[in-house]
């Protein structure tokens, strides 16, 4: 068994020939340490999904992305590795990694960050707007790496106001008793 000493701690880390297959074929070098070891979390990698086929191999056609989220909410940061065909949410999800979510379809703002740097594609999010979209915002539950990334998760509160406040921004809407009647006699 390989073991290779830990930048981040002073921990030795077994090598596991998962791993060591991946580097070895993977076209983007990465410190294998950085792969096995999470600063700030104690969330560790784990056999990455659609980083191995299902027959034992990583295909070097997909491109693999290094993927930083900054959790604000807990203080985290998880690093880890996602297949550009690979939803960002379900790989972090197969890796034991735990980050915000709600509908998994791109229509709410629950796992709403935004990109610091690097690139993603997320053609299914219909809950950010193209506005909220070229400012940076991004939905991990439907989104893709096109390369290494680094974003922060964000309020989803926050997000839902700069996506929908414009809209209430007169007040609260008022509550119309007679609608609401009409309403519940035709049920």
């Amino acid at each position: 068994m390989d073991l290779i000493s830990c930048s981040f701690c002073s921990t030795l880390h077994s090598k596991s020939a998962s791993l060591r297959q991946f580097l070895s074929t993977n076209r983007t070098s990465y410190n294998s340490t950085s792969a096995k070891c999470r600063l700030k979390t104690t969330s560790e990698l784990q056999t990455p999904v659609g980083v191995t086929g299902r027959d034992g191999y990583h295909s070097p056609s997909i491109p693999i992305h290094k993927v930083t989220v900054r959790d604000r909410q807990r203080g985290l940061v998880h690093e880890f590795l996602v297949p550009e065909d690979q939803y960002i949410l379900h790989t972090a999800e197969s890796q034991n990694i735990s980050l915000p979510f709600a509908c998994r379809h791109g229509c709410c703002t629950s796992c709403a960050v935004r990109v610091k740097s690097g690139h993603i594609r997320q053609p299914e999010a219909l809950g950010i707007s193209a506005e909220l979209k070229s400012k940076g915002y991004a939905l991990l539950c439907v989104g893709f790496p096109s390369s290494d990334l680094e974003v922060e998760t964000q309020d989803e509160d926050e997000v839902y106001w700069l996506q929908f406040g414009r809209y209430f921004a007169r007040g609260p809407i008022e509550r119309d008793d007679y609608a609401l009647e009409l309403a519940m006699g035709d049920e």
